[in-house]
């Protein structure tokens, strides 16, 4: 005998099946939307967690179960893992902005001590401003730089990848490398 649902999957709109249903079928999704995606189908079909599970090539109805509460208050979100345990992110897409800012300014020889960057220095200009980050590391600062298109050059300092100075007929102009970031991955 089973046991009763706590929390049973709220009625689909018919918009919400169409898109579960288009992403179970895709192959292109990533492999845990698509049988997130089975999973609620499978339950709004009528079948058990346990039989939703199986559906979906998975094997716990208690992981059905928090889909199925996650996906009656936040809908189609749910099919988007969450943060996958280890340490909370401690640096966000403000606290990255903020590096990649202090990283483009321009050194100042009497404040930060240096005339180009360096991790150590930026490290310590960030530590010591006042909207800074009081605990960044070098390891952070290095990551966000790598991941925004910086590389550390021959002359002891940090370039953004894909941009350049050319010499042209008008001047000095800037030039952007529109495929840099997919040549990366």
């Amino acid at each position: 005998m089973t046991r009763r649902r706590k929390d049973p999957l709220r009625p689909l709109t018919q918009e919400e099946r169409e898109i579960l249903e288009q992403i179970a079928r895709a192959d292109s999704e990533p492999a845990s939307h698509v049988a997130r995606a089975k999973e609620l189908l499978a339950v709004a079909a009528g079948k058990s967690y346990g039989a939703a599970a199986q559906a979906a090539g998975r094997r716990s109805n208690d992981a059905v179960s928090q889909l199925v509460s996650r996906f009656n208050q936040e809908g189609l979100a749910a099919l988007e893992p969450r943060h996958g345990g280890g340490p909370a992110i401690k640096y966000g897409a403000a606290e990255q902005a903020r590096i990649l800012a202090e990283v483009r300014r321009k050194p100042d020889l009497e404040r930060d001590g240096t005339a180009t960057w360096s991790l150590s220095t930026l490290q310590r200009s960030l530590r010591q401003a006042e909207d800074g980050l009081s605990e960044v590391s070098t390891y952070t600062i290095w990551v966000v730089l790598q991941a925004n298109g910086f590389s550390w050059q021959k002359d002891g300092s940090w370039c953004e990848t894909g941009k350049v100075l050319r010499k042209r007929k008008a001047g000095v102009v800037e030039v952007i490398d529109p495929d840099a970031t997919p040549k990366k991955s």
